[in-house]
């Protein structure tokens, strides 16, 4: 038996309505083809779906269980039909986010919170691209966005820069480094250097200052979260480098300075990865934007 979904509405439409000719009008169709449509199921069901000569036109047995697959399956299908809808318009998605700069958690939560709002068919999920290779993912289509700092050349994937920010250097307003006016690779030998739980490799103290110069800090300290980075560096525990936004954004009053890595400094910028096809979506435009205006504050921190 081959069952359509028309077949599924025209049982319903005929329980509703109670006869073949108010079926007939809120389908759209002549009564006649209404007809002809009835006995084609039934011929293919071998089965009587309604009792004939009943006023109003009642279902059988039979008819009642297709009607029960009606009333379960063309929701399903009409809702099926928004959600595509929704696509199509870029009114819903996935928007799976992997960020490779840990400190930006902190950063991105005011940025998901405006965008929830605005768009809330979008289903949001946020992975630490820490713990996996974020950009394979992106375009294995695992993730759809990726928060980096090290843009790769790809024709499948755009880079759409976010904001610049500067590396610096954290030390206790006692320590004897808090006396230099510029912090160089040397000066970390000997010290004990408070970081994110990352690779190295991912981390701006390493692959901008200490791997290139082949200077190796005396110990390493990996803390999740960056207000106890703060407190361990104003108690004097060690030394940390972090994105200047976050500091200032901290606003903590604990007994730190920072000061910058090298005499010329150290500048990063932060990029939104996604897929080329993926990049004007309205939704992904939207976050993006909403990305940069939450660095503009930053910066005025």
């Amino acid at each position: 038996m081959h069952i359509e979904f028309r077949h599924l509405r025209t049982i319903k439409a005929i329980h509703d309505t109670g006869g073949l000719a108010r079926a007939a009008d809120q389908l759209n169709i002549t009564q006649s083809a209404l007809s002809h449509q009835i006995k084609g199921i039934e011929d293919q069901a071998g089965v009587e779906l309604f009792v004939r000569r009943s006023k109003p036109l009642k279902l059988s047995a039979a008819g009642m269980k297709m009607l029960a697959a009606a009333e379960e399956i063309l929701p399903r299908v009409a809702a099926l039909e928004t959600e595509f809808s929704g696509l199509i318009a870029g009114s819903a998605g996935r928007l799976h986010i992997a960020i490779e700069c840990h400190a930006c958690f902190e950063w991105l939560f005011p940025v998901l919170e405006q965008f929830r709002k605005a768009w809330p068919e979008v289903d949001v999920d946020i992975r630490p691209g820490l713990a996996f290779d974020a950009l394979p993912a992106l375009r294995k289509e695992e993730v759809d966005l990726v928060v980096s700092s090290d843009p790769e050349e790809s024709p499948e994937t755009d880079f759409t820069p976010l904001f610049d920010y500067e590396p610096v250097f954290v030390a206790s307003a006692a320590h004897p480094l808090a006396k230099k006016s510029v912090i160089e690779a040397a000066d970390f030998r000997g010290e004990t250097l408070i970081t994110y739980p990352v690779d190295q490799a991912r981390l701006d103290v390493f692959s901008q200052l200490l791997i290139p110069a082949k200077v190796e800090p005396a110990a390493i300290r990996q803390v999740e979260l960056t207000a106890v980075i703060l407190l361990l560096v104003a108690s004097n525990r060690g030394v940390a480098v972090l994105p200047d936004w976050v500091v200032r954004q901290v606003r903590y009053n604990s007994d730190y300075v920072t000061r910058p890595l090298t005499r010329g400094g150290i500048t990063r910028r932060l990029y939104a990865a996604t897929r080329v096809e993926d990049t004007s979506l309205p939704f992904m435009a939207h976050l993006i934007r909403l990305a940069r205006q939450e660095a503009v504050k930053l910066q005025r921190l």
